[in-house]
């Protein structure tokens, strides 16, 4: 005898095998895990000093990706002495923030870790 649904008045039960109960479960839980949508996440590398025409190349992957539904990572790192350039990479990645606002929205504001200035970029709903 198997307990069905224990909150309903009165409880639910049937008499089955309980191998079979488990397995079946099992089989619904694996479908709903199957259903769940995964997150991708892209990213995309500057440098503080990168060009214009570098620049509009990595947009249109950006845009790119959060077209297909996935959340975008950009980040500037900064090698060796290029930390002092902090400034240039804040406004680089601002920039990319408001040339894709339209498409995505920014999820977190760009935040120096370690020697990486990192941005998070959602897809907006259609």
């Amino acid at each position: 005898m198997v307990e069905i649904s224990p909150n309903a008045a009165p409880p639910v039960c049937k008499v089955i095998d309980y191998k079979k109960f488990l397995y079946e479960q099992k089989k619904r839980e694996k479908v709903i895990k199957a259903k769940a949508t995964k997150v991708v996440v892209k990213e995309i590398r500057f440098g503080p000093n990168t060009d214009e025409h570098d620049f509009e190349f990595k947009k249109k992957h950006a845009l790119k990706f959060l077209q297909e539904g996935a959340k975008l990572k950009a980040f500037v790192f900064f090698k060796g002495r290029s930390i002092i350039y902090k400034d240039q990479g804040h406004i680089l990645l601002l920039r990319l923030a408001t040339e894709l606002e339209e498409y995505g929205k920014v999820e977190q504001m760009p935040k120096l870790e370690g020697k990486r200035m990192i941005m998070y970029l959602a897809p907006k709903k259609k």
